[in-house]
């Protein structure tokens, strides 16, 4: 298999017997977005996923895990959370489109291999249930009658051989915009997939798809394609068509040389994933993402400056708890009182408080050697704050010491 770089959140990009200098100057094009500079050189940043550069070399870019001193040979246990917690993305289209079958199964590949394999995976499943047709219309000139005569036609062309027919007729056909999109899609990874799995896949769906023809014009077709009720086991197949051909969802970037990058944005993947945890292990209060909406103030009889919180905890109507989750490591061991919390991610939990009249407001950080014990803020008018450790690697825990936290100090 061919080399993969593969470096932590923060870790520089450094030249060595994967990356050469020409992939890190490759990869200077997308620094602006999803990279940062660290000293003279590039690191990763606020982006977890894949780059490729220029010349086919595979950059994988993994989160920080704190996974208390254990040891992790070739990244596995790491990847495996993350893929765990992509699962929850809002963007990623649900479990179906990543299960955790595939994720055990294949953990200890690169993560462009997973993804492959997912994809090629649900589109066998596709391809064995029958590729969905339409019905278009087709003029033939033919020896046999069938459908309609076009007379026009039929003059023109048959004029001196009435044996044959000029006809329109409706006829069943797999050339259709969803199709031909996949059929891109198996091109453009053809290239790249390197396990022996994969490949055997991706030949066996080359030929399932031989009669389909290109996607002239994939933007027009992604336009265009409609998974109804009769296509919906294309459901999980185009979310990852949509990623592979438009990176759809993902950060964009622009980038002359790199192609097939999926970059998933962390921040938004940990509050899916804490949103997601605090629905399925609790019972006890109404989980509400991103809601709800209320204005801060107003204007001229108008409201303004939408409040719209990460994660609000409800039980009989009434807004209880506000968790803001945000992917970054604090230290709570540090001298600062601040512990490295943001002061504006303060103010805003403060208004959500006062807003909403919770009874606590949250800040929800991944767990780490660092920061594995709640911090209690109050503020000046007794509104209570508390920061929680998250562990990523054992969310049902996390989510009943949350809400103990919560309850026992507040209730």
């Amino acid at each position: 298999m061919r080399d993969v770089h593969t470096v932590r959140e923060h870790e520089p990009f450094t030249v060595g017997p994967v990356l050469s200098k020409e992939d890190v100057a490759d990869l200077e094009s997308v620094a602006g977005s999803v990279l940062k500079r660290k000293g003279s050189g590039l690191a990763a940043s606020r982006y977890v996923g894949v780059i490729t550069t220029r010349r086919g070399k595979v950059v994988e870019i993994l989160p920080k895990i704190d996974l208390g001193g254990e040891l992790d040979p070739g990244d596995e246990k790491t990847r495996r959370l993350f893929l765990r917690m992509l699962r929850c993305w809002r963007r990623l289209g649900g479990t179906k489109t990543l299960p955790e079958s595939g994720i055990r199964a294949m953990s200890r590949f690169p993560m462009l291999e997973i993804f492959f394999h997912q994809f090629l995976v649900n589109l066998n499943i596709l391809a064995r249930g029958g590729l969905a047709r339409r019905y278009v219309s087709v003029e033939e000139n033919l020896p046999y009658l069938r459908g309609r005569i076009l007379f026009h036609e039929q003059t023109l062309t048959n004029s001196a051989n009435q044996a044959r027919f000029y006809v329109t007729h409706d006829e069943l056909s797999i050339n259709r915009p969803a199709n031909r999109l996949i059929h891109n899609a198996l091109t453009k990874i053809k290239p790249r997939v390197q396990t022996a799995e994969n490949r055997q896949l991706l030949r066996q769906l080359m030929v399932a798809f031989a009669e389909v023809p290109a996607a002239a014009n994939p933007h027009a077709d992604w336009q265009k394609h409609h998974v109804d009720r009769s296509m919906q086991h294309y459901g999980p197949v185009m979310q990852w068509v949509g990623l592979f051909l438009f990176d759809q969802g993902l950060t964009t970037f622009s980038g002359r040389h790199t192609n097939l990058s999926l970059l998933f944005p962390m921040e938004q993947v940990f509050e899916d994933f804490v949103t997601h945890c605090f629905r399925r292990y609790q019972s006890d209060y109404t989980v509400v993402p991103q809601a709800p909406q209320e204005p801060l103030a107003e204007i001229g009889g108008n409201s303004a400056f939408t409040m719209k919180p990460d994660i609000s905890l409800k039980a009989d109507g009434k807004v209880v708890f506000i968790l803001d989750a945000k992917w970054k490591h604090i230290d709570a061991h540090s001298g600062d009182p601040k512990h490295g919390i943001e002061q504006s991610d303060m103010y805003q939990l403060y208004a959500y408080g006062k807003r909403y009249r919770c009874d606590a407001v949250a800040l929800v950080y991944p767990r780490s050697e660092i920061f594995s014990t709640e911090l209690h803020y109050r503020f000046f008018d007794d509104l209570n704050l508390v920061c929680l450790p998250f562990d990523v690697a054992n969310p049902q825990m996390s989510v009943q010491r949350s809400l103990a936290v919560l309850r026992g100090k507040y209730e």
